[in-house]
């Protein structure tokens, strides 16, 4: 694990992550982790993000988890006000990351990147894309114009700068769901072609893409466990914790530390 210069070193990134609230005190209240954590845990299929878990999880146990993998608060007695992302785990994991994209770049991967955050973390996922665009890897662009139904709404997959999101046609859309990495991977078999080497996603891009055995490194909020639980149990390698719906320009300093790595 060997950071290239020019990117701020990991104390540096740590204050910055806590100045901006993409990690430390964040905005995301205890009284959403905790209820997702207990609807994740019940197998709610809109905070399961298509993992199907290879075992129960109790609401216990998904809080323990995400005290472990994110920093939260252990305390269940603890049900309201603040609480936290822990920046140091935040930085660990965007090495991992930053590992698995050099591999990606060294192996000449066709990499698939997606996100149902485009008001926030579509700023980092571009800048990964071109990176490893520049680097040598390939991005794979599904099934453009796919599209199905949800909450009697059409969305359809639309491709910004080597990114899938999904669009109503006149703007770009957040998700959960897993159905349109699902309608991607469909596509690419449909076509004959082999599934992506690896997957830069969050909520159901990333649930969907391990769950069906891709690697799959994603990013997720204290107030999603699905993911977390998924690296636990090694659906997912890489599950980043971080605000992921802060202001986009904050989050240069991420997407720098984290290429540094690659």
């Amino acid at each position: 694990m060997t950071q290239q210069s020019g990117a701020p070193a990991s104390a540096e990134l740590v204050a910055h992550l806590v100045a901006t609230r993409i990690c430390g005190d964040v905005a995301t209240p205890r009284q959403s982790n905790l209820t997702n954590a207990r609807l994740c845990a019940e197998g709610h299929p809109g905070f399961t993000f298509g993992v199907e878990f290879s075992r129960p999880w109790t609401y216990q146990e998904v809080v323990a988890e995400l005290a472990k993998r994110v920093g939260i608060s252990p305390d269940l007695a603890y049900e309201s006000g603040q609480d936290r992302i822990d920046p140091q785990l935040c930085v660990d994991r965007l090495e991992a990351m930053g590992d698995r994209l050099g591999v990606a770049v060294r192996r000449r991967e066709r990499v698939l990147l997606a996100t149902g955050h485009p008001t926030g973390m579509l700023a980092v996922h571009l800048e990964v894309a071109a990176a490893l665009r520049a680097a040598g890897a390939a991005l794979l662009s599904p099934a453009p114009g796919w599209w199905y139904r949800s909450r009697d709404q059409v969305r359809h997959i639309r491709h910004v700068g080597g990114v899938a999101m999904l669009s109503d046609g006149a703007a770009l859309l957040h998700t959960h769901d897993p159905e349109p990495m699902r309608g991607m991977l469909a596509a690419m078999e449909a076509a004959g072609e082999p599934p992506p080497d690896l997957v830069v996603a969050d909520h159901g891009y990333a649930g969907a893409a391990g769950q069906a055995g891709i690697d799959t490194v994603g990013f997720a909020d204290c107030n999603d466990p699905a993911l977390f639980l998924a690296e636990a149990e090694g659906t997912v390698r890489v599950a980043v914790p971080l605000d992921d719906n802060v202001q986009p320009h904050l989050y240069g300093p991420v997407s720098t530390y984290l290429l540094s790595f690659m």
